[in-house]
């Protein structure tokens, strides 16, 4: 078990070489094993690129390595059905890879074991469960969609010491927090499919809503979502004029989105004060399995009051934003998550609150 334990902690490194680049796919790490010795590695890299599985059999092959008799260590239930790439079960069997041994199993309605299963039936040995809890942490958003069919949803929020998120309301905004914790929040925000806000937040700030730094390579840019139940959204907005990203507006009744630019879509939901479940329903419908909450303050609360929120980011800052009247209650988040570390950036407290 030591053994097997090794090579997956192994596999679970080589799947963080996708972070950011592979959704809506999971993280997936692969090691392939001939005579207790380690003959090739892969991991998935990007969205259309060779699966775990195959990238390590491509590399043994590139390498004059014979893959017959080999033993896969890979972090998650090889797939058994056609999608971007073939089955890897097919890959495997192909390879002649007389032993699998598998982290976490497949949630997914199209895999539910069937992936396991297929290779038994071909006379492959499989052995689950090795480090299955680290392999379900890797991939926690996909994890949560397959079983839940709603994203996983975490609450961004930045403040001053004395809980402020914003200065004088009759002042522009201004940014507070160190150009450290800024890079932290793009990274938080590239490890999202979708970024929610309320229209009063685009009102106030007119963000983009994009991400700067990390690498996302192909894959499709987070959602920009907003919740405006009676139609206040700018047109002059950054979100409905920058095509960067899609634009998602999330409304009580019909508009004439006629002058709408093709980046922007607009959904009806017929409730005046528009339920988050609701809101997180429709999103899970189209396949979003992560969601970063950014503001404002009345946003946060909704989530909050309606218990949807999984994990919380929060940045305190030492400053005083005199006149602020907007302030987020961060003892809130105690009802239903638990503070998991707080740690110091560039005079910033960051802090990482998560459900038990």
């Amino acid at each position: 078990m030591a053994e097997a334990e090794e090579h997956m902690r192994r596999a679970i490194e080589l799947a963080e070489r996708g972070r950011h680049r592979v959704m809506p796919n999971p993280l997936v790490g692969c090691v392939l094993v001939k005579g207790g010795e380690v003959v090739a590695e892969g991991w998935h890299d990007h969205i259309g690129g060779l699966h775990a599985e195959q990238m390590a059999i491509a590399e043994a092959e590139s390498n004059g390595v014979e893959t017959q008799g080999t033993t896969a260590y890979v972090t998650l239930e090889p797939c058994n059905h056609f999608g971007r790439t073939p089955p890897c079960t097919e890959s495997l069997l192909w390879a002649g890879v007389a032993k699998v041994v598998i982290g976490a199993l497949d949630p997914n309605p199209t895999v539910r074991g069937d992936g396991a299963k297929s290779l038994q039936e071909s006379g492959v040995e499989v052995v689950t469960g090795v480090l299955d809890d680290e392999c379900e942490s890797q991939m926690e958003a996909f994890m949560h969609w397959c079983r839940e069919r709603r994203p996983l949803v975490t609450l961004k929020a930045s403040t001053d010491l004395s809980g402020r998120v914003d200065g004088d309301p009759s002042s522009p905004a201004v940014r507070f927090s160190s150009e450290e914790s800024l890079e932290l929040a793009h990274t938080i925000r590239a490890d999202s499919m979708a970024i929610l806000v309320g229209v009063g937040t685009v009102i106030r700030d007119d963000p983009s809503l994009t991400v700067r730094g990390p690498d996302l390579g192909p894959r499709e840019r987070p959602t920009r979502v907003v919740i405006d139940p009676e139609n206040r959204i700018p047109g002059d907005c950054r979100l409905m004029l920058d095509g960067e990203a899609p634009t998602l507006i999330v409304q009580s009744s019909e508009h004439d989105s006629a002058d709408d630019e093709p980046h922007v879509e607009r959904v009806v939901i017929p409730e005046r004060d528009i339920p988050i479940p609701r809101i997180l329903d429709m999103l899970g419908d189209r396949g979003v399995q992560s969601l970063l909450v950014e503001g404002g303050a009345d946003t946060w609360a909704r989530f909050l009051s309606a218990g949807m929120v999984d994990r919380a980011r929060i940045c305190v800052s030492p400053v005083d934003l005199e006149g602020g009247v907007a302030r987020f209650d961060r003892s809130s988040l105690s009802d239903s998550l638990d503070l998991v570390s707080s740690t110091e950036v560039s005079g910033d407290s960051i802090e990482w609150w998560s459900r038990a």
